[in-house]
């Protein structure tokens, strides 16, 4: 029996992981299917044909001793996605790779650093009335800041603190992700899955869970497919699983606002068939790679 293990934190907590439903149509295609901490140093990561980062949710508080962790399990087996894609993905700065391939991305600026004076500047250079700053380094919305004229002098001065020696990316903040929501579509392999919108709650702009979005299953129109395949054609190697999040944008076209190939929720739960479709594909890129 082929063994794989998917890559957790230590401390679940109340974070609602999907990976639980892949685990029996993985079975059914003669994989045993085990669930470590990254962390772990009791088992050697060669007991396994495959390892697959799941729901590593915390590894931006230790990047370094992450990527080494990666590093060894990269000499000893199979990791998914691969080890050359996660070090590319790991730094927002990718969002430029894409852009300079013809990918439509969010207008975005970057710094290696802010003053107390960054938002009339970063302002004026995006011809906005509001801006979203975020770490080029996390996830999960944390250091993520709405800014608006009406941001106190005080709230700018602790942000740039934040920011301080700190690189960090400064986007104009879209609309549509209130009055719509943001959609993650979802791909396995090469191949389309399915895909869900996410409606940030009351007074919030973070699309996450964690920060009580609604999400619904949905069909994405064509245009939106389109502009998923085209991503998913610039990337290579094939990456066991890709999440990509859009935004739509004043002339209806969809903006990528992240592409993420290290530890994305697949919501496999939003789709009957993903779960089965999630198995099918360890199974083939396996025998691929």
């Amino acid at each position: 029996m082929k063994k794989c293990v998917f890559l957790s934190l230590d401390e679940v907590g109340d974070y609602v992981i999907d990976d639980v439903h892949a685990i029996q149509p993985l079975r059914e295609l003669g994989w045993s299917v085990s669930t470590l901490s990254w962390r772990q140093t009791q088992r050697p990561w060669s007991d396994f044909d495959l390892v697959i980062i799941r729901s590593t949710w915390d590894y931006w508080n230790d990047v370094s001793t992450f990527l080494n962790t990666l590093e060894r399990i990269n000499q000893e087996t199979l990791l998914a996605n691969r080890l050359e894609l996660v070090r590319w993905n790991l730094v927002k700065t990718y969002m430029r790779d894409l852009e300079q391939k013809g990918i439509g991305i969010v207008p975005t600026l970057w710094a290696d650093s802010l003053e107390a004076d960054f938002f009339a500047h970063f302002q004026n250079l995006l011809n906005v009335d509001e801006i979203v700053v975020k770490p080029v380094v996390g996830a999960n919305g944390m250091d993520a800041f709405r800014l608006s004229p009406g941001t106190t002098a005080a709230s700018l001065d602790a942000i740039a603190a934040r920011f301080r020696k700190r690189q960090c990316m400064i986007q104009p903040f879209m609309p549509n992700i209130i009055k719509e929501g943001e959609y993650s579509l979802f791909f396995f392999g090469s191949q389309y899955s399915h895909a869900i919108l996410k409606i940030p709650a009351a007074s919030e702009f973070r699309s996450q869970e964690e920060h009580g979005a609604e999400i619904r299953s949905i069909v994405p129109q064509e245009k939106l497919l389109q502009r998923a395949q085209q991503v998913m054609d610039t990337l290579s190697p094939v990456p066991l699983y890709a999440r990509i999040d859009f935004i739509r944008d004043a002339a209806d076209d969809f903006l990528v606002m992240e592409l993420e190939l290290i530890e994305p929720s697949l919501y496999l739960r939003m789709d009957p068939q993903a779960p089965g479709r999630f198995a099918a594909s360890i199974d083939q890129w396996v025998g691929l790679a």
